[in-house]
């Protein structure tokens, strides 16, 4: 085990939810969790099973997202919007039957407008049908271990045994936030759509948020008659973030309300300190029949801790432990693991992984480095 002795300044704090329904007394139920620890700062019913109507958009990004990422999409496919996408009722981009709309504008529309239409497109595009996709949402609650969360559609009207919980909600919204990029129309108050016919639509955020309270970027508001207003919001300060969601409010303002309250809250009295920030070096690992021998070390996700405000610090050090790593290797794929350790004890644990893909050498590559060490006398 190799050790890295760094001086890292922090402290290790279990924090307890904070038990105080005045703080968001117009909501059924209520969360605010840190984004990077996972950490909960304050709940109330979190697990009550509720409709949580356009909230529902948040699983079905994600899983847009996922398909980004993997290759499965582009965000400037062109997708052919069906008859039962386009009559699709409540919030909707007004999509036509065998119109063209980019993947991206479809996002925009989806976490923008919050439309209908547009996310039962990508819910065809993505699964072949809309309760193929709808299988997909419920996989992935299971894979993340939700208890409390059952969809029957991707848009979030009402509908018998479709629920979640502020709990729930808050994990899938902190899942879906590592894709970054969603940020990057979450965050967006207004704009035109253009669509394939010319015509444009006025899109505005309906979580006011986002223009009116620092560092809001996302997330998603929702509303129906059942489940009353929704917000499931995120916020940066400094090197903090934090997702809230309220769920069962009586009206907009409210949600707004109790939503600016939980944010206080979590900003006012907590800091973060990051202990292993994921840009940060930290040696290399060599890879064995790779095209490229040595890559430098980084932790998949910044490794950090939970303070609040007055809390003091302390020093640890840090060590890794590397694997043997035979190419090929992907961005992201496992290298190693980092331990966060005061004295002899463990405090947290991270995966080491390498940026960039390594690709296994061919005969001629070893030819050619193995000739080098022998001229080189070596």
């Amino acid at each position: 085990m190799k050790k890295l002795i760094l001086l890292l300044s922090l402290s290790f704090l279990f924090v307890l939810p904070v038990k105080a329904d005045d703080l968001v007394p117009n909501a059924k139920s209520a969360i605010l969790i840190e984004a990077s620890t996972g950490q909960v700062l304050y709940n109330k019913n979190e697990n009550e099973e509720l409709a949580p109507a356009s909230m529902t958009k948040i699983m079905s990004l994600l899983l847009i997202m996922e398909a980004l990422d993997n290759g499965q999409i582009s965000l400037n496919d062109e997708i052919t919007i069906s008859q039962n996408a386009a009559s699709m009722g409540g919030s909707q981009l007004f999509l036509q039957p065998n119109s063209k709309a980019k993947v991206e504008d479809l996002i925009k529309g989806i976490a923008i407008a919050s439309g209908n239409d547009a996310v039962v497109a990508m819910a065809e595009t993505l699964a072949g049908s809309e309760e193929k996709f709808v299988e997909m949402m419920n996989q992935k609650a299971q894979d993340l271990g939700l208890k409390h969360t059952q969809f029957q559609n991707p848009h979030g009207l009402d509908a018998d045994g479709h629920y979640s919980s502020a709990h729930d909600m808050a994990i899938i919204a902190r899942e879906l936030i590592k894709h970054e990029n969603i940020l990057n129309y979450t965050k967006i108050y207004e704009e035109y759509l253009t669509k394939s016919d010319g015509t444009q639509l006025w899109m505005v955020n309906t979580n006011k948020l986002v223009k009116f309270y620092e560092g809001v970027d996302g997330l998603k508001t929702g509303f129906t008659a059942t489940a009353g207003y929704c917000l499931t919001a995120t916020a940066k300060k400094n090197t903090m973030r934090l997702i809230s969601v309220v769920m069962g409010e009586d009206t907009s303002e409210n949600r707004t309300t109790d939503t600016v309250a939980l944010l206080n809250y979590g900003f006012n009295g907590y800091k973060l300190n990051t202990i292993v920030d994921k840009n940060q070096k930290l040696g290399q690992v060599k890879i064995i029949k790779g095209k490229q021998q040595l890559a430098n070390l980084y932790v998949k996700n910044s490794v950090t801790q939970l303070l609040k405000v007055n809390e003091k610090v302390q020093k640890y050090t840090i060590e890794t432990k590397l694997n043997n790593v035979i190419a090929p290797v992907k961005e992201g794929d496992k290298v190693g693991t980092l331990f966060v350790k005061d004295k002899d004890k463990i405090i947290q644990k991270e995966d080491l992984t390498i940026r960039g893909n390594i690709k296994k050498a061919n005969l001629w590559d070893l030819y050619k480095r193995n000739f080098a060490l022998i001229t080189s006398g070596k």
